[in-house]
């Protein structure tokens, strides 16, 4: 009866998301058998000191990439406001009542 209910478990009728903690979010080991489990940004679980270790320099990468990236932008966008080579600008004075 227990072969059955293990079968039943794990059919595709029955599919569970496996919990977050079964393993590493690096490397995929499988976490747990009484061993120790390193975190990272809340609830991102690793296998080793390792793992996280360079889980967080792919992060800072990242985040130094997109800065760098989202700062041409508004450098892009500041010039294109700077440069006005078809646009007539009026300068004056206005009175409002």
């Amino acid at each position: 009866m227990e072969c059955e209910h293990v079968y039943y478990a794990r059919s595709e009728d029955h599919y569970e998301e496996p919990h977050f903690l079964q393993a590493c979010f690096l490397c995929r080991k499988p976490l747990g058998q009484n061993r120790d489990i390193f975190m990272y940004r809340g609830n991102t679980p690793f296998c080793s000191k390792e793992c996280r270790q360079e889980q967080i320099e792919i992060d800072e990468a990242n985040e130094k990439s997109w800065k760098v990236s989202s700062k041409r932008g508004v450098r892009q966008s500041e010039n294109n406001q700077n440069s006005t080579p078809n646009k007539a600008v009026r300068t004056g004075t206005v009175a409002v009542a």
